[in-house]
């Protein structure tokens, strides 16, 4: 066993060793004391543990081979390969005591001060070096060796620099009250600056201010960045809601939150591009202002109409003081010596800005949802983990460590439900019938939504040909209202049919009714888009239709939130009071994350719509979101239960911001093209009112470009080959596709490294076990064949007489 030992002992330095900067000690001599160490604790160790195994030799017999003993009776080979294991090390222990990392870390803060500006240790005597040989190789060491190991480490800190104490403190894997008392033992007396012996005065105050201002200034900088996190909009109620309800009701909030931030960009630069300007250059009212009545605030109409929410109000001129809408419908002749602001070129070039922003800021966002949601891949193995490494010692507040009791909870049921959906396969006849039932009862979904789209239809072209809609208010409300009960109803006719299918994950079956909620959305808008650029366009020639399609979408939007109130009211208030005083069950309904979130993007979706119409529509749906939040949350914290089937949704937010792209963000861009590329504006109102199409407000742009002079002749030739070349659109839209794949590859790379990262720590640690098993075998070989051969010399050297008396007993 001893080449093995030289083998294993004499490990050769590696690159990574050469550039730590120079040891203190002689690195041959370092190499014999750490040999010398384990030699004589593993001589110590074999001594003590003689009897243990003679004694498990006796019961269980030689011959067994075991996978693992208490240290206590390990062989020496065993010992020394345990010593030399990167497990069993100081710096990559887990299971390490106190007095191995105070170890470690004067170790450390040694060679941190050997390269600093003290001398090196070379030039001192050989026998005022330190010895190795004080210390210890035990993982449980004594109080006494604890101390003194400690007092180095106090010593060896007192001598860095301040900040380089503070970061190797930070660093320790101590707790908090050992780290305070390290620091407050580590502390220069008063009168000395960094060990100097009679060094007061000037230096003295000026170190001990400088140390002041600069624990003055980390004090700042954690209250800013706590005053920070505690400015984040609804930080502990999203914690309340994760820690009770799980991960998957969390991801509605979070959801809602993005939508609120892309509303707050979106209507940033409305404000700063469209509506400023024209708030600061009014136009001339062709008549007298409506009276309000109240019922404005439903219909959008009345005394709305005239202003700056629609698009009829804002002028085609170029701004610069206040000017008149002609009569004729021809454009208003702006004053000398204005402000050169093209009004018609503003309104057309920042709806399309904010759209591209938009886009690349939605694409971004789902972009790093997946990378987050994704990278890891699988749940396996950190059950672990979240048991044990979970909790945040930092957190001091009662209602803090209760918040985090429940989150822990919660994670754990999510966990122990994914894992025991994946080990419960169905038989192939329970394949069969679930495939037979969904498919009936896609069918019939597939069948609502078609009846659906037809009855918005029919009501739709009902409503045009009838005569005397056009003269009263309420009337306006009959379409919107009937829209919304058909979106608040399919979804319940879809979920009890959802109740026939038999899906063994709730994820699952949470992604079925988001699809079929989706398509009824769908089909309900691409129904609505007909209408309003189909139908209406025509029927109301001579007069401002786009004020008409905005007050539209400002309509469904007030009526579906406040159908949303209702169902609030009436389907979780109400069933809940009647299922605890009527049915006497303590069963309350669950939050409907597929309907709430299909909800979100359907609002979302209108406000798009409605951006070209009514530039205004993203600060009602910035209020109403506000409001949705709000209601949401108190009714899910007094009326909703947590799921009776706890599932992990890791991947639901990208799937959310995935439907909010795609479906319902192309969707409207798709919508606004059309209507720009292709519809005829109105004559009568808006800045496009004398063009034959919302584009060639650019076109007039540039031809007013080529006649101001060869000084800007570079700006026609980038709006031809750049902005009315399709090839450049299409260019930039593969570019965008490209990003969004070489993303998705990337992620995919880095789970298949961590997925070949973790085999090899499995492959790891069964070499080591591996090793470990031939090790007992050839120790517990080699001390048989020892052990017979003393027997036999034993009887060869016995006396002749005490042989003669065996024999005869």
């Amino acid at each position: 066993m001893a080449q093995p030992l030289a083998f294993i002992l004499d490990v050769p330095e590696t690159p990574g060793d050469q550039g730590q900067g120079p040891s203190p000690y002689d690195e041959s001599e370092v190499h014999d004391s750490f040999q010398q160490l384990i030699q004589e604790q593993s001589q110590c160790t074999a001594q003590e543990g003689l009897e243990l195994q003679q004694r498990e030799r006796e019961v269980t017999g030689s011959s067994q081979q075991t996978l693992w003993r208490p240290e206590g009776t390990q062989s020496t080979a065993t010992l020394r390969i345990l010593a030399s294991m990167p497990s069993r090390t100081i710096a990559a222990s887990i299971g390490r005591s106190r007095g191995a990392i105070i170890s470690q870390y004067y170790n450390r803060t040694v060679q941190l001060r050997c390269r600093s500006s003290r001398p090196l240790l070379g030039n001192f005597v050989r026998s005022a070096w330190p010895s190795l040989r004080l210390y210890d190789l035990e993982l449980d060491p004594t109080a006494l060796e604890e101390e003194e190991k400690q007092s180095l480490l106090v010593k060896e800190l007192q001598s860095l620099a301040v900040a380089q104490r503070d970061h190797m403190l930070r660093g320790m894997p101590l707790s908090l009250a050992e780290k305070r008392s390290l620091r407050e033992k580590s502390r220069t007396p008063r009168g000395k600056w960094r060990g100097q012996p009679g060094s007061g005065g000037v230096c003295s105050c000026c170190g001990r201010l400088r140390y002041a201002c600069v624990l003055a200034l980390h004090s700042l900088g954690l209250a800013l960045l706590s005053a920070l996190q505690a400015l984040m909009p609804w930080r502990y109620a999203l914690k309340r809601i994760g820690g009770q309800f799980g991960s998957s009701v969390l991801s509605y909030f979070l959801f809602l939150k993005t939508l609120l931030a892309f509303n707050a960009l979106l209507l940033l630069l409305l404000v700063a591009f469209i509506m400023g300007p024209q708030v600061a250059f009014p136009p001339a009212l062709p008549g007298p202002a409506p009276v309000c009545t109240g019922l404005e605030l439903l219909t959008g109409a009345g005394c709305f109409t005239h202003t700056v929410m629609y698009y009829g109000h804002y002028s085609n001129a170029t701004l610069n003081q206040p000017c008149g809408s002609p009569l004729d419908g021809s454009q208003c002749t702006p004053r000398v010596g204005g402000l050169p602001y093209n009004m018609p070129l503003a309104y057309l070039s920042t709806v399309g800005v904010s759209f591209f922003i938009t886009c690349i800021t939605l694409v971004y966002s789902m972009a790093h949802s997946f990378g987050e949601s994704y990278r890891v891949g699988s749940t396996s193995g950190i059950h672990a983990i979240t048991v044990f490494c979970s909790w945040d010692y930092k957190v001091t507040q009662k209602r803090a460590s209760r918040l985090q009791q429940d989150n822990i909870r919660t994670r754990l049921k999510e966990l122990l439900a994914e894992w025991q959906l994946r080990h419960s396969p169905r038989s192939v006849c329970g394949r069969l019938r679930q495939a037979a039932v969904l498919g009936l009862v896609w069918l019939l979904c597939l069948g609502t939504a078609l009846g659906c789209a037809v009855a918005v239809h029919v009501f739709s072209e009902f409503m045009i040909q009838s005569p005397e809609a056009a003269g009263q208010e309420a009337v306006l409300l009959v379409l919107p209202l009937v829209v919304g009960l058909l979106n608040l109803g399919a979804p319940y006719l879809c979920r009890v049919l959802a109740a026939l299918e038999p899906h063994d994950s709730p994820v699952l079956e949470v992604y079925v009714a988001i699809c079929r909620n989706l398509i009824l959305k769908l089909a309900i808008l691409g129904t609505l888009c007909y209408h309003w650029l189909g139908r209406r366009v025509g029927v109301l020639q001579g007069q401002c239709w786009e004020d008409f399609v905005g007050q539209e979408l400002y309509r469904f939007l007030v009526m579906d939130f406040v159908l949303m109130l209702l169902d609030t009211l009436f389907g979780e208030l109400v069933w809940r009071i009647i299922s605890e005083k009527k049915l006497k069950r303590r069963r309350k309904p669950e939050f409907d994350i597929a309907r709430n979130v299909l909800e979100l993007i359907y609002g979302q979706t209108l406000t798009w719509l409605g951006v070209l119409f009514s530039p205004l529509l993203p600060a009602v749906q910035i209020i109403k979101l506000l409001l949705v939040f709000y209601v949401k949350k108190t009714s899910l914290l007094a009326n909703c239960q947590a799921p009776r089937r706890p599932w992990l949704a890791s991947h639901m937010s990208t799937v959310f911001l995935t439907l909010l792209c795609f479906p319902a963000f192309l969707g409207a861009a798709v919508f606004l093209c059309y209507a720009v590329w292709q519809v005829k504006p109105s004559s009568t109102c808006g800045p496009f009112r004398t063009l034959d199409t919302m584009y060639e407000a650019g076109r007039v742009w540039v031809r007013h470009l080529e006649a101001a002079g060869p000084r800007v002749s570079w700006l026609p030739w980038v709006h031809r080959y750049l902005m009315e070349n399709t090839f450049f659109v299409f260019l930039v839209s593969a570019l965008l596709l490209a990003v969004i794949y070489l993303n998705i590859q990337v992620v995919r790379g880095q789970r298949k490294v961590i997925c070949l990262l973790k085999e090899q720590i499995s492959n790891e640690g069964e070499d080591k076990i591996f090793l470990i098993n031939k090790l007992h075998s050839i120790y517990e070989r080699k001390e048989r064949e020892e052990r017979s051969r003393v027997g036999t010399t034993e009887e060869a050297a016995a006396p002749p007489a005490l042989l003669t008396d065996e024999q005869d007993a």
